[in-house]
C-alpha cells in the first residue's frame, strides 16, 4: 500500500481559479439582487441562492490548493503521486509516443471533487514538454490516454532514469495548464500544472519498478508514495 507523509494543514485557492470565482460570485450577487427586488415573494431568490450557491461552493472546493510538503529530503528513487484521486490503471503497456518500449502505466483519476493541482512526481530535470490536441473522452476510459487532449512531460531523475508524466483532459476538462519547462530542474513539492474540471494523470515507469499502490486506492498529491524505481 502507498505510504503517506504528514502534510501541512494549510489551504489556499489556486491562481487558476481566482478570476473564475470572483467573476462568478459577482454575477450571482447581481442576479440575486435583481430577483430580490423584482419579485414580491422572495421564494425565487431563495431557490436561486440555494442552487447556485451550492454550485459555487463546489467550484470553490475544486480550486482548493493545499500547501503540502513531502516531509523528507530522502526522495531517491521514489515516485510520489502527482495528483489527488483514485488509481484506475496499473498495467504493463506499450508506450509508443516517446519510449517505444513496454512500461508500467499507473493512472490517477481526478473527480470534480478532488484538488486538481498537479505536482512533480520525482526530483530531476525536465527533458521534454509536448502538448497534443485531441478528443475529450471520459477521463477514466482507456482510450483517453491515447486520444484525448494531453501534455507529456518527460523527467530525467538524478539517477538517469526517464519517466513520463502525462496530463490528460477529460470530458469536462477543456484547459490543461503546464508549468514545467524543458531544461529546468524540478522537485517534489513543486507544482507541475493544473487541469480544470475532471481529468487524469498517467505515469509511465520502467519495467521492474516496485509499485506501492493498489487499484482503486485513494492517492494524495505530493504525499502518497506510489512506486520505487529499481
Amino acid at each position: 500500500m502507498g505510504k503517506r507523509i504528514k502534510k501541512l494543514k494549510k489551504i489556499r485557492i489556486h491562481r487558476e481559479g481566482t478570476d473564475t470565482l470572483i467573476y462568478s460570485a459577482m454575477a450571482l450577487i447581481a442576479i440575486g439582487v435583481i430577483l430580490w427586488r423584482t419579485f414580491e415573494s422572495h421564494i425565487p431568490f431563495y431557490i436561486f441562492a440555494v442552487i447556485f450557491g451550492s454550485v459555487w461552493c463546489v467550484v470553490l472546493n475544486f480550486f482548493r490548493c493545499p500547501i503540502r510538503l513531502f516531509g523528507t529530503d530522502d526522495t531517491e528513487k521514489l515516485v510520489v503521486a502527482p495528483a489527488d484521486g483514485n488509481v484506475v490503471v496499473i498495467e504493463e503497456v506499450e508506450e509508443n509516443k516517446y519510449f517505444h518500449e513496454k512500461r508500467i502505466m499507473v493512472s490517477i483519476f481526478m473527480s470534480l471533487f478532488n484538488v486538481h493541482a498537479n505536482w512533480f512526481p520525482v526530483d530531476g530535470k525536465v527533458k521534454m514538454v509536448k502538448h497534443q490536441d485531441g478528443a475529450f473522452h471520459k477521463a477514466w476510459l482507456p482510450k483517453a490516454s491515447e486520444e484525448n487532449e494531453m501534455t507529456d512531460i518527460v523527467i530525467t531523475t538524478p539517477e538517469g532514469t526517464d519517466i513520463l508524466c502525462r496530463q490528460v483532459a477529460g470530458a469536462m476538462a477543456r484547459r490543461i495548464k503546464t508549468y514545467a519547462k524543458e531544461g529546468e530542474d524540478c522537485y517534489i513539492d513543486e507544482h507541475l500544472g493544473f487541469i480544470k474540471f475532471g481529468s487524469r494523470v498517467d505515469l509511465f515507469l520502467p519495467l521492474g519498478t516496485d509499485i506501492l499502490v493498489d487499484m482503486k486506492q485513494t492517492t494524495v498529491g505530493n504525499q502518497t508514495v506510489i512506486a520505487r524505481l529499481k
